[in-house]
């Protein structure tokens, strides 16, 4: 498959959407296990804001935990989006054949002298966090910001490379952002840490590898569930790094249990394809959540 150059303006992408000037949204959902009705909220969202504008409904595979992606969940998204009556448009992005241009952005910012080697385990991040006269934050402490480069450690070492965000806030600023209904956004230093943007066993991690994508296939409107809100200002700082257009944002009420406990995977929430093959209507499906109904048993709430 062929994929566009992941810096290029948006406005090239968008001209090959159903009608110039309509809004492309995406589903994004990562294949380590089958969707719930959380992940059927944001498709069928997505969908309807795509189509009632005459724009596209993008997939996107985000495949890039190698430990926890399997093929089989892959094809149980095709086989729930389907179910739904949720077709999507190409240019469908599957993260793990992106490598090179998420090394091309990374490549870019590591120029500017944005980016460092961390060499820390996460037990050496819980030390410096839990000493007596460690940082009183969960942030990155920042043990490896000041290291000189040394190709020859990193030769040898693991290592994953993080963003310097103070250095990155002094050349970009605090960046803003526009929510669906108009409301523009702004942020302070405390929404910032030094995020790991590519890690010892993937290519990207989720922020570079989420705005290279958006970037690539032309995305106007970000629709997800309300506890990704706080990605939005970092990934935003990457946008404005990179260069890259900026996208609006729709955050959703998470769909949970009625007792209020949150759907996940891990903690083998209910999925589509259970509701399928107990006889549910998936287009019927699709219509209630578009109206905000719920099944018995299901409720929304504040991440």
């Amino acid at each position: 498959m062929q994929h566009s150059d992941p810096l290029q303006s948006a406005a090239n992408v968008a001209a090959t959407s159903r009608s110039p000037g309509g809004v492309i949204s995406r589903f994004a959902p990562s294949p380590t296990g089958r969707l719930h009705l959380g992940h059927a909220y944001s498709a069928v969202l997505g969908h309807a804001r795509a189509r009632e504008s005459g724009g596209n409904f993008l997939l996107r595979i985000e495949d890039l935990d190698p430990t926890r992606s399997r093929p089989e969940f892959v094809n149980g998204i095709y086989e729930d989006l389907i179910w739904l009556g949720v077709e999507w448009d190409q240019p469908m992005f599957v993260q793990s054949q992106r490598s090179e241009f998420y090394a091309e952005a990374l490549e870019r910012l590591r120029a500017q002298g944005l980016v460092y080697a961390c060499f820390c385990t996460r037990a050496d991040i819980a030390a410096a966090l839990e000493a007596p006269h460690g940082p009183a934050t969960t942030h990155y402490p920042g043990t490896c910001r000041a290291l000189p480069d040394d190709p020859e450690r990193r030769a040898a070492m693991p290592h994953s490379w993080r963003l310097n965000s103070v250095k990155a806030l002094q050349i970009a600023g605090f960046p803003e952002w526009t929510e669906d209904y108009g409301r523009r956004f702004s942020t302070g230093g405390a929404d910032f840490d030094d995020v790991i943007l590519a890690r010892k066993d993937a290519p990207a991690a989720y922020h570079l590898a989420c705005v290279v994508d958006d970037a690539a296939s032309g995305v106007t409107l970000v629709v997800r569930a309300a506890d990704l809100r706080s990605s939005i200002p970092i990934q935003r700082l990457l946008q404005s790094l990179l260069g890259l257009p900026e996208p609006a944002y729709l955050h959703h009420p998470l769909v949970a249990h009625a007792d209020g406990a949150r759907l996940a995977k891990r903690d083998r929430a209910p999925t589509l394809a259970a509701m399928r093959e107990s006889g549910v209507d998936g287009p019927a499906l699709a219509a209630d959540l578009l109206d905000g109904k719920l099944p018995l048993g299901f409720a929304f709430a504040e991440a």
